[in-house]
C-alpha cells in the first residue's frame, strides 16, 4: 500500500498568452475547474500507475470537497482517513501560458488543519510506502515521516513547494525528490558549496544516505543512490501544460517501487508519467494510466 499524506485542492485553470508580471493584468478566454493538490495528484498518479493507494488529508464541509475527492474515489483510492474540518477546501489558481509554463497561487484552506493524527490507527509494513510533500504544515509532515519510519515503511519526500526544510525530516526519509529550483534552495539552506543539481544530489546521497532525485523538465531526471548516478531522459513530446508533471512523476515512481521495480525502473516510469502529463491541460485530468506509461516506455530504454 502507498499512503499519501498531503494536500487536496480544487484547481481553477485559465489559459493566457503569457504569465502576468507584477502589476500586470492578463486576460484569459475562460477557465476550467479540476481536482488537484499535490497530495491528491500524487495519490491519483500512484493508483493509476498500478499501486493500491490511500489518501490522508483534510477537506472542508463545502461543495468543493466532493469535487476534490471525486476523481480519487472513482479511481479506487482509499479515502477512509480523510478529515472533514471547519475551513474551506484548499484551492489553487493556475495560469497556463501558450508556451506551456504555469504560475500557481495556492489558498491552503483546510489543508492547514490536516494532522498526522489521522495516521495513528493505521498499521504499515516494510513493503509499504509513505509519500509526503510540503503543502501541509511542516510539523505535521515531520510527524507523519517519524510515524512511518517507526512503522518500518519506506518514506518518500517531495520537497515541493520550495522553502526552509526542517532538518529533522532528513532523519526519517529514504528518498528525496526535488526539481532544480527546489534542490538549489535546499543546498543554500544547508550551506553546500556545490551549485549544480547533479552535485547537490550526489552530496545529499553521500552525507545523508538519502536517495536523491532531481527532476529537470525536458532534460529528464538525475538520481544518486549509494554512490551510483542514474540519468533518465524525458520522452519526446509536445508540451501543452506542465501542471502536475512533477506530481505524476512522484506517484508513478512510488507505484513502480511498490510494484517491485528497482530504482532505475521506477525512474523510467516516473519520467514517462511526467512526460505524458505535459501533453494535456489540467492537473488530475492529465495524469496517465499504467497502460499509457508502459506503452510510452516500449522501445525507449535498452
Amino acid at each position: 500500500m502507498i499512503t499519501v499524506f498531503g494536500s487536496i485542492n480544487v484547481d481553477f485553470v485559465t489559459r493566457v498568452a503569457h504569465i502576468a508580471q507584477a502589476g500586470e493584468t492578463v486576460l484569459g478566454p475562460d477557465y476550467q475547474v479540476f481536482a488537484g493538490g499535490k497530495g491528491g495528484n500524487q495519490a491519483l498518479a500512484a493508483v493509476r500507475a498500478g499501486a493500491p493507494t490511500r489518501m490522508v488529508g483534510a477537506v472542508g464541509r463545502d461543495p468543493f470537497a466532493e469535487l476534490g475527492l471525486q476523481p480519487l474515489e472513482q479511481a479506487g483510492v482509499d479515502l477512509s482517513c480523510i478529515q472533514r474540518v471547519d475551513a474551506p477546501t484548499g484551492a489553487a489558481f493556475i495560469a497556463v501560458s501558450d508556451a506551456g509554463e504555469n504560475a500557481i497561487t495556492v489558498a491552503s484552506g483546510a489543508n492547514r488543519l490536516a494532522t498526522a493524527d489521522a495516521l495513528s490507527g493505521l498499521t504499515l509494513s516494510p513493503s509499504d510506502l509513505v509519500l509526503l510533500q510540503r503543502e501541509l504544515p511542516d510539523a505535521q509532515t515531520l510527524a507523519a515521516a517519524r510515524w512511518a519510519r517507526q512503522q518500518g515503511a519506506r518514506v518518500i519526500l517531495n520537497i515541493a513547494p520550495a522553502g526552509q526544510l526542517d532538518p529533522a525530516l532528513l532523519t526519517f526519509i529514504d528518498v528525496l525528490i526535488a526539481n532544480e529550483g527546489e534542490i538549489l534552495s535546499l543546498a543554500e539552506q544547508f550551506g553546500m558549496t556545490v551549485t549544480s543539481p547533479d552535485d547537490i544530489a550526489r552530496q545529499m546521497d553521500r552525507d545523508h544516505a538519502i536517495t536523491t532525485v532531481v527532476t529537470m523538465g525536458e532534460q529528464g531526471v538525475v538520481a544518486w543512490s549509494d554512490g551510483v548516478r542514474r540519468q533518465i531522459d524525458a520522452l519526446p513530446i509536445e508540451v501543452v501544460d506542465t501542471t502536475a508533471a512533477g506530481d505524476s512523476f512522484c506517484g508513478a515512481f512510488a507505484a513502480a517501487l511498490h510494484r517491485g521495480f528497482g530504482l532505475t525502473g521506477a525512474l523510467q516510469r516516473g519520467v514517462a508519467a511526467g512526460s505524458l502529463a505535459c501533453t494535456q491541460l489540467g492537473a488530475q485530468s492529465s495524469i496517465p494510466l499504467l497502460a499509457a506509461i508502459e506503452t510510452a516506455l516500449d522501445g525507449q530504454f535498452a
